[in-house]
């Protein structure tokens, strides 16, 4: 069964390095469009202009209808074009753009808050110690919370 899942994982762990790369998904966005279009030029026997052409309106899922496919590997590549578009490529982009938006960059770090955890640790000790020292009892848990185990 784990066999299975090997080019499954591979898929995804390939889409989540282009996600997170928009360099190379726009390098890839211009690739598959280019390539496209030279199969297009060769298939439909149109102009590599025309070829282009088509390529980025299909790609867009505007359609414009001006250029379409004839033949039945044109149609089936066309097909392709726009469900990777639809499915993988327009999904990757909008989470790029989504992911710049929703990034806190107040947020701590994980090195400050494991520094944070450790200090309100001693804290709490400090505060345990002197509670005791002066004879104080104080309600709740004053006990410093343990360590989190390491993941």
């Amino acid at each position: 069964m784990r066999l299975l899942l090997v080019p499954v994982r591979g898929i995804y762990r390939g889409l989540v390095w282009l996600a997170n790369s928009p360099p190379t998904l726009i390098l890839s966005y211009s690739l598959l469009i280019a390539m496209c279009s030279v199969i297009y030029h060769f298939v439909e026997k149109v102009t590599y202009g025309d070829a282009l052409w088509w390529a980025v309106v299909t790609a867009s899922t505007v359609g414009y209808g001006d250029i379409s496919p004839k033949t039945g590997v044109g149609r089936v590549m066309a097909g392709l074009l726009i469900s990777l578009m639809v499915l993988i490529v327009v999904p990757l982009i909008t989470a790029q753009f989504a992911s710049k938006l929703i990034v806190d960059h107040d947020a701590f770090q994980h090195d400050e808050q494991e520094e944070l955890k450790n200090n309100l640790r001693e804290v709490r000790q400090l505060l345990a110690e002197l509670a005791a020292r002066e004879g104080i009892t104080v309600e709740g848990n004053a006990a410093p919370p343990s360590a989190a185990p390491d993941r």
